[in-house]
């Protein structure tokens, strides 16, 4: 599986991005999928995660409330809106696949990761 992130950018506090991570192959639909995210100096943080069939759900503390993971399996794409952004949401935001059954917040639990998109998010 290769992943593609994308939507990255810059944003004013309070505002949104939208990001997008494009998977190749034809099993996308068996993998759970997820969105971490490293700030510089600082470990990579589990951000969200989206099951096979979207079954599954879960936010970090950190986002819930503001972000929402989504995916279309018939265009090999999952998604994550970012809303109400912070200024300590700037990070690269990554894209993972785990072929887990619910949501992993642990990064060794991903098998397949994309490249990381940055978004800054100015004050």
């Amino acid at each position: 599986v290769q992943l593609q992130a994308s939507g990255g950018g810059s944003a004013q506090a309070g505002g949104s991005l939208s990001l997008s991570c494009a998977a190749s192959g034809r099993t996308f639909s068996s993998y759970l999928m997820g969105w971490f995210r490293q700030a510089p100096g600082t470990e990579r943080e589990f951000v969200a995660g989206i099951s096979g069939s979207s079954s599954f759900i879960a936010y970090a503390d950190s986002v819930k409330g503001r972000f929402t993971i989504s995916r279309d399996n018939a265009k090999n794409t999952v998604y994550l809106k970012a809303d109400s952004l912070k200024p300590e949401d700037t990070a690269v935001y990554y894209c993972a696949a785990s072929r887990a059954v619910i949501p992993q917040t642990q990064g060794r639990m991903y098998d397949y990761w994309g490249q990381g998109t940055l978004v800054t998010v100015s004050s």
